[in-house]
């Protein structure tokens, strides 16, 4: 067991190390991972009332007080506990597909995540129509002028922070094109669904409320174990289709006599008691603790950002972050064609990862060329410092000095 465990940790990346940040992949608080392991070591499972009567009790409480920060004005809406915002969204497409009496046809941009359409052809829809975006996010007039051209029933998802780049798309004007056509309305939330928690920063999803569900993560902006995901709904009445009745779980007679009814919600069966880790770590923080870690995060990218543009040595992408993340790159002369330089910079992210120094993204901004190559930097350590990121940027420029010249 020592020599696997030990293999484990010796050869993983550290997500708290300020060298890490190439993914949407958070170090858990200390009171998260200690949860985590009440919760294994408990190892209740959420499919019925008599196997988790107290973790039943605190999953339905913890998903009244998230419904009240998704959507704050709709008395009715309903929070499912989900591992991860792939199987969200999963369940938000299976609910509005229940919604409609004929398969509906998704909507999207081509910023959308990969699991947004992958939902939609596990679920039956209609073929797609993705929408190009010139700048990474999606406008109203675009969903507008497709929507006149879609007979039948349509589901439009809108992203609130890709994967990428953090970009959040036109989520008010977007709702309101949906709206007029009758169309469900979600939002991919994964990563920009944490917003909601900052009293300063929250107000870059606006509109937020007007969609039907929503999609977030909480073991990425929310310092929580890998899968803390979120479904909320605006309505319960629309998660009503996961309902099922197995007698031996949820039999109509204990329901009628007041037990819990857990088994619809979740399309899985056996499944743990995420909602006990997340209750724990809400308390300890409170939202607006949680917030404040946000904050410091936006804070501490908008300096990186600002650090990477005053550098003559890197080129970065945009005026600013999306949301934390920062893509740049070592700076490209006139003088060097951008596929020879983008092959060389996708050689330096694998070198980087190979000696362990830097742990770094690729990404290309949405006008590049096709295989364009930049590095993606996306702070989520509340901790990380300024000074640390700025020797990060010592690292990746002495690596790139070092490459040879032909490669």
């Amino acid at each position: 067991m020592e020599s696997v465990l030990g293999a484990a940790a010796a050869g993983s990346v550290n997500p708290a190390a300020p060298t890490c940040t190439a993914h949407l992949h958070c170090a858990p608080t200390a009171v998260a991972a200690a949860s985590d392991l009440v919760i294994s070591t408990l190892n209740h499972s959420m499919d019925s009332w008599d196997q988790a009567p107290a973790a039943s009790i605190i999953e339905l409480v913890a998903a009244e007080i998230l419904s009240s920060i998704t959507y704050p004005n709709r008395k009715k809406a309903d929070t499912l506990f989900t591992g991860g915002a792939t199987e969200s969204t999963l369940v938000s497409m299976l609910a509005a597909r229940e919604s409609f009496s004929q398969s509906p046809v998704l909507v999207c941009g081509d910023n959308a995540h990969h699991s947004v359409t992958r939902a939609a052809w596990m679920l039956g829809f209609e073929k797609p129509v993705v929408i190009p975006t010139t700048d990474g996010r999606l406008t109203g007039n675009a969903v507008a002028d497709v929507l006149r051209s879609v007979s039948g029933p349509a589901v439009v998802n809108a992203t609130a922070g890709t994967t990428n780049f953090g970009a959040i798309d036109e989520l008010p004007e977007i709702a309101s094109a949906a709206r007029e056509v009758g169309a469900w309305l979600h939002l991919d939330a994964a990563y920009g669904g944490a917003l909601l928690f900052s009293g300063t920063h929250q107000h870059r999803l606006y509109g937020h409320e007007l969609f039907d569900s929503t999609a977030f993560d909480l073991h990425k902006l929310g310092w929580q174990p890998i899968g803390s995901g979120l479904a909320s709904f605006a309505d319960r009445e629309t998660v009503k289709p996961l309902h099922l009745t197995a007698d031996y779980l949820n039999a109509v007679d204990d329901t009628e006599h007041g037990v819990p009814d857990m088994l619809g919600r979740s399309i899985r069966t056996s499944r743990r008691a995420d909602a006990v880790r997340v209750l724990t770590c809400l308390a300890e923080t409170g939202r607006d603790g949680l917030g404040e870690l946000v904050d410091t995060c936006v804070d501490t990218a908008n300096q990186f950002h600002t650090l990477v543009g005053d550098d003559e040595r890197f080129d970065v992408a945009g005026t600013g972050p999306g949301i934390t993340t920062v893509a740049f790159r070592p700076h490209r002369s006139e003088s060097t064609p951008s596929e020879d330089h983008s092959r060389r910079v996708a050689e330096l992210r694998r070198r980087l990862a190979a000696d362990g120094s830097v742990i770094l993204g690729r990404a290309a901004p949405p006008s590049s060329p096709r295989g364009d190559c930049w590095l993606k930097a996306t702070v989520l350590n509340p901790l990380t410092t300024r000074a640390q990121l700025s020797a990060l940027l010592d690292t990746v420029a002495e690596a790139w000095a070092r490459l040879p010249g032909e490669l």
